[in-house]
């Protein structure tokens, strides 16, 4: 049964932020705590779990191997929360739910970046595919076994929500998937926790969710930018030739005409957050004026996103994520250091499902597991690990 979160407010927010002291409860019932909101509760848990740990040696974009001041999925997560903390703030939302979405909303990427999850969704497809924000929610609803009364960390209605709706509305009003969905279907753990607790999967998410999914937007393409120049995949003169990074690299050039390229490359990445940020936040306030909700449920019943870029900023992103695809994503040497990557997790599922004895015990499919099942199990072990596990894995197995 789910039961009513007790909590206390304060702090000064807006009629749509979400209320801690009026949650919508968790699955199983807790005792209030007397120091803690329970979205703090909610953030603190995420901090702890073991999954959030294991993000230090994931890949974002390059190799964790590969050198010492790249963004890891761990470093990226942490850019992610400080981003909507910021929109959080600004737009007096609740900050420390905008926290916990961020933190959390990667915690179920596998290994080796989106190479790993393309690996895991191929050897999946038979038995309901791998989609990592699914697998983030399997993480925090299950896989995590740190407390005595329930798997999983027992969070939220608000932030499962949150997560599961990262994307957006996942079904139309009538029950049919829809955006990515549409295809494929909508991934059973979604549907399965929605079923346990409503979720409202045809709704936009409360304003927090929408902030914290804007902010993974913003650091991605700033962070990778800056990544993608230290390797040596971008110039700043390729930049040049882009609408907003150019406009604010003539900027920076005429107030600093003898700066150093390091320098240049730090206030790019820089202004480019700062004129982000300030984009959705202007952008936002001019839509809440328009919605004039009087409540959370009244963002999530819009029928369009509350939080966003403007339609100029939206387009500049647009710009930048085509650059980035083209010279950093599908660049030759990430294409082939990727594709080997991928090649191990698919060898590593295959040789599991062949041979479960090569796993550790505690992952070992019983008699009782059907085929779906079995192999559920083994990408959520796949999924876990690390860079370094899945490649020591990988010489155990093979060399």
């Amino acid at each position: 049964m789910l039961t009513q979160g007790i909590g206390f407010g304060g702090g000064d927010r807006s009629v749509f932020a979400e209320d801690p002291a009026r949650s919508r409860g968790r699955l199983f019932a807790e005792p209030a705590s007397p120091t803690r909101t329970e979205f703090q509760r909610d953030r603190d848990r995420v901090v702890h779990s073991t999954g959030f740990r294991r993000l230090r040696e994931k890949t974002q974009v390059f190799l964790v191997d590969e050198g010492d001041h790249f963004r890891t999925r761990l470093t990226h997560t942490l850019e992610v929360s400080q981003i909507a903390r910021a929109l959080a703030r600004a737009l007096r939302l609740d900050e420390d739910l905008a926290e916990a979405l961020a933190l959390a909303h990667d915690i179920g990427h596998p290994p080796f970046g989106h190479a790993g999850e393309r690996a895991l969704d191929a050897a999946m497809a038979g038995f309901g595919g791998f989609d990592h924000n699914a697998q983030s929610v399997r993480v925090v609803t299950r896989l995590e076994r740190r407390y005595p009364r329930f798997d999983g960390l027992n969070l939220t209605w608000e932030t499962l929500e949150g997560l599961v709706k990262h994307n957006g509305p996942l079904t139309d009003r009538g029950g049919a998937p829809i955006g990515r969905y549409a295809g494929g279907g909508i991934p059973r753990t979604f549907t399965e926790i929605s079923h346990q607790l409503d979720l409202w999967l045809w709704s936009w998410p409360g304003a927090e969710a929408q902030a914290a999914a804007i902010a993974d937007d913003i650091a991605y393409d700033t962070h990778d930018i800056d990544d993608g120049l230290r390797a040596g995949l971008l110039t700043l003169d390729s930049l040049a030739r882009l609408e907003l990074p150019g406009r604010l690299l003539r900027e920076i050039r005429a107030e600093y005409p003898d700066l150093a390229v390091e320098r240049v490359t730090h206030e790019l990445s820089r202004r480019l957050i700062t004129r982000m940020i300030e984009d959705v936040i202007g952008e936002s306030l001019r839509r809440l004026d328009d919605i004039a909700p009087a409540s959370s449920d009244d963002i999530r019943g819009a029928g369009r996103p509350a939080i966003g870029f403007s339609d100029a900023m939206r387009s500049a992103d647009d710009e930048i994520k085509r650059h980035l695809h083209t010279a950093v994503y599908r660049h030759d040497t990430v294409m082939d250091v990727m594709g080997e990557a991928e090649r191990k997790v698919r060898r590593l599922f295959e040789r599991y499902r062949a041979d479960p004895a090569t796993l550790p015990a505690a992952w070992r499919p019983g008699d009782h597991l059907d085929d779906a099942a079995a192999a559920r199990q083994i990408a959520d072990f796949l999924a876990g690990m690390t860079d370094r596990y899945a490649s020591a894995e990988y010489r155990r197995l093979f060399s």
